[in-house]
């Protein structure tokens, strides 16, 4: 994260899903859940490795269709805090398929864009359901990747949905 984020910087986005916390934790730390629902719509997650640990690494591939053939965007971060059930904060870089952390030029982003991105989930138990709430860091409200988030929150409920039921 850059020392210029400020509120203005950030994505808030706040769920109710209609399963337990744990339900929706398994969905956020366990690479197989992991894969169904994350990205937007049309994106699959060919790689998750993820340890959800304080100090863990996670390496994400996310691959979208494009007109000239797919197209992979690798994501590299480190687990910050990890309460089970609760919270769980890691940073997020775009980076290559060996987790080296891309500059913005690399990626293709404005000058002045942040290197580093910090994502914050935040899990609450209501009798049942699941109240989260989500920050991501450095990511402009409104942005792309907020409406990425919203796509791929409607894909967790309705993975984690059919995952209760079993």
């Amino acid at each position: 994260m850059t020392d210029r984020t400020t509120a203005n910087e950030s994505v808030v986005i706040e769920r109710t899903f209609d399963v337990p916390a744990d339900v929706i934790w398994q969905m956020w730390t366990n690479p197989e859940d992991f894969k169904h629902w994350y990205g937007p719509a049309g994106a699959s997650i060919p790689v998750a490795n993820m340890e959800a640990r304080v100090g863990g690494v996670r390496l994400i591939c996310m691959e979208v269709q494009t007109p000239n053939g797919p197209m992979r965007m690798w994501f590299t971060g480190e687990y910050l805090d990890v309460v089970e059930n609760q919270r769980l904060v890691y940073t997020e870089s775009m980076a290559d398929e060996n987790g080296n952390v891309m500059s913005p030029s690399q990626m293709g982003m404005p000058e002045g864009h942040p290197t580093t991105t910090e994502v914050r989930v935040e899990l609450e138990d209501i009798g049942g359901r699941t109240k989260m709430v989500l920050t991501h860091l450095g990511i402009p409200s409104g942005s792309p990747g907020e409406a990425g988030w919203v796509m791929a929150f409607d894909k967790l409920a309705a993975y984690a949905g059919g995952r209760a039921g079993r």
